[in-house]
């Protein structure tokens, strides 16, 4: 698989938990930046995870853990407790990522299905049009006729 080397347009950037997939299953806030290729997840470089977290900068490692939309099967098991937004991504091979974010203005969890969505609707019209495009005529039986 090629790694595209034009800018994939952000969707939306910020912060969202990670639950860890070890024996305590710690939330941990990683910066999250949704493009139309899927989410990125960038951990904290400093172990203190103190304020000023919202920004963008020399805090948040550089090196990136993608969830690409080809591997993603979907989100779900919304719930709402205590002010914040409990979430599971579902990857292909059934690994379930679990997130959570503060239930306030538009949520990431929609903002990732929306542009999921979005991804399989393309997959789907490119698959589409390469059937159309690649497909014998109708009513031709592949053989070679005499005219």
């Amino acid at each position: 698989m090629a790694i595209m080397s034009f800018p994939v347009k952000v969707i939306r950037d910020g912060l969202l938990e990670k639950r860890s997939s070890g024996l305590l299953q710690l939330w941990k806030k990683k910066r999250c930046v949704l493009t139309e290729e899927g989410l990125r997840l960038h951990s904290c470089k400093s172990s203190s995870g103190g304020g000023g977290d919202n920004a963008p900068g020399s805090a948040w490692s550089s090196r990136a853990k993608e969830l690409r939309f080809e591997r993603m099967e979907t989100v779900e098991c919304v719930e709402y407790k205590r002010g914040m937004v409990y979430f599971t991504v579902v990857m292909a091979k059934g690994k379930e990522i679990d997130f959570r974010c503060a239930q306030e203005g538009t949520l990431w969890n929609a903002e990732i299905a929306l542009a999921l969505v979005r991804y399989k609707n393309q997959q789907a019209l490119r698959t589409g049009r390469n059937r159309y495009m690649y497909s014998p005529p109708l009513g031709s039986t592949g053989e070679d006729e005499a005219l």
